[in-house]
């Protein structure tokens, strides 16, 4: 019975090894050692731009319409084999013209995959287009725009990438979005601190938080987080190898989640940190003793603000200052 939900995946973090070795071989693309090395994070990486790069390779390989079609499809089949019956996925579009496909045409072979592993499988499905912090917000209004043209097809936005940038000047962007009526999803509080989350809520108008762990280190922040049931896209084991927190025991999903916080768990990067959404929980109950009442808990959370059109609302964050 497919119970679950994920909110936060990334579509090249969660390619098979073997379709990404299938890809390169019909596509001539040499690989530059074994796939897994390549494709799937140590369990701690230097930092979070390090674990990135295991996208690298994936990428070398999904510059055409048909190998998104494929990744997309084969991943709503993985979702169904981890019990999940609703799963978001996000990419970033303009990372994938190198062989001339346009953002849109990109978009549309990831929304077929997509259709088609919901036929087969019975998933629901929803598709979010992440801007890029470390490119420039004429890059990111471009995304939004994408997002809006495909607007049948696109359930949300957000805003990925080196979070030693600041998000601000991806501001109009996200102005943009939010004067559409397209739900805006930011990623923060994962290589960089509370204030990054502040940023997100009060600039960028976020109505969900993906990561967010270090938001813990901020009592007031937490208690905001609380009191507007702003949802943290908690992925403990990625969140571990990127160093947002030093281990498991320190990850804050177990005291968040206790303190009243809308906590979700997913995987963020299927692949890169060869997890599913099974593991995730198997981790948290082995170090918190988690039991299906927690995952029940984060399952609702999940339920509550998932971004698909047929979906209830999710909840409004507080008006951002100075808009």
């Amino acid at each position: 019975m497919h119970t679950r939900y994920e909110l936060h995946c990334h579509l090249d973090g969660s390619v098979r090894q073997g379709t990404v070795a299938e890809l390169a071989a019909d596509q001539g693309v040499r690989l530059e050692g074994p796939v897994e090395n390549l494709v799937v994070a140590p369990p701690v990486c230097a930092n979070l731009m390090d674990y990135l790069t295991r996208i690298d390779a994936v990428l070398e390989v999904l510059q055409t319409p048909d190998s998104l079609r494929r990744v997309a499809r084969e991943l709503v089949e993985d979702w169904a084999l981890d019990r999940v019956g609703y799963g978001e996925v996000r990419f970033a579009p303009q990372l994938h013209g190198r062989a001339g496909a346009t953002m849109d045409e990109a978009v549309r072979a990831v929304a077929e995959g997509l259709a088609e592993g919901r036929a087969a499988t019975g998933v629901r499905t929803g598709l979010l287009l992440c801007c890029l912090r470390q490119q420039s917000p004429e890059v990111s209004e471009q995304v939004v725009d994408t997002a809006l043209r495909n607007r049948t097809l696109v359930a949300g936005v957000d805003l990925a990438g080196d979070e030693s940038r600041a998000g601000a000047p991806h501001r109009p962007a996200f102005d943009t979005a939010h004067a559409a009526g397209l739900p805006v999803t930011i990623h923060a509080g994962e290589a960089a601190g509370p204030e990054s989350v502040w940023e997100a809520l009060d600039v960028l108008g976020a109505a969900r938080i993906g990561h967010g762990v270090r938001a813990a280190a901020d009592p007031a922040l937490v208690a905001r987080l609380r009191a507007e049931r702003i949802p943290l896209e908690l992925c403990p084991v990625s969140s571990v190898q990127t160093g947002a927190v030093p281990s498991l025991a320190e990850h804050p999903a177990d005291r968040l989640l206790a303190a009243g916080l809308a906590v979700t768990i997913s995987t963020d990067a299927r692949t890169t940190s060869a997890t599913t959404v099974e593991r995730e929980f198997t981790e948290l109950g082995r170090q918190f003793g988690w039991a299906a009442e927690h995952e029940r808990r984060c399952q609702d959370n999940a339920r509550a603000v998932i971004f698909a059109a047929s979906a209830p609302a999710p909840p409004t964050a507080a008006a951002p200052r100075d808009r």
